[in-house]
């Protein structure tokens, strides 16, 4: 089945071309997605110093896998978290809060609608939830010992500010790669 792709690139749009893959394709794409997000996610335990840069690049595996299909998106999510486990369980508080979850809102944004700033604003919320849950319900140090994980104005405003930045940077980050990840999969006759 032929899916009609318009002329520009829409990240929607390769979604839906994503869509007419077989469930078994998907599966596989899903599962590869998520043993890289997890190797990835692993590198801030492994590499001390720049391992914890490589490690926010885990939300694209699981940001391609939400736009393959959401349910897909939440199975890389979901078998991610139980690869960390054995692999490195001290991010544990990280991924399923901040990265992953991160990578599920914006994929699953860019598959059914073209609105980037209804992306940045629900995904820059869940990313503020998902922060503030093992910050102040758990205690863990997410954001590191300078943090309090006491509630202030200051630091919340601070924190909502910068996950609305944070996913409007990687809402773009993610378009670019897309775009890229399209032409490979689906050249076009230009």
């Amino acid at each position: 089945m032929m899916v009609q792709r318009p002329w520009y690139f829409s990240p929607k749009s390769l979604h839906q071309a994503l869509e007419t893959w077989s469930p078994i394709k998907k599966l596989v794409s899903a599962a590869m997605l998520a043993i890289i997000a997890a190797v990835l996610q692993s590198a801030g335990g492994w590499i001390p110093g720049a391992g914890f840069l490589i490690s926010p690049f885990a939300t694209i595996p699981i940001l391609f896998a939400a736009v393959i299909s959401v349910k897909n998106g939440f199975f890389a999510y979901l078998s991610a978290i139980f690869l960390l486990v054995l692999f490195e369980p001290s991010e544990l508080f990280i991924f399923p809060f901040t990265t992953g979850l991160l990578g599920l809102s914006i994929g699953w944004g860019l598959s059914v609608s073209n609105k980037r700033l209804a992306i940045t604003l629900i995904s820059g919320i869940i990313l503020f939830i998902g922060i503030c849950i093992p910050l102040y319900g758990l205690g863990f140090p997410v954001l590191g010992p300078a943090i309090l994980p006491k509630p202030q104005f200051k630091t919340l405003a601070s924190i909502l500010f910068f996950s609305f930045l944070y996913s409007w940077l990687w809402l773009i980050l993610s378009t670019y790669l897309l775009r890229r990840i399209d032409r490979i999969l689906f050249p076009r006759n230009e």
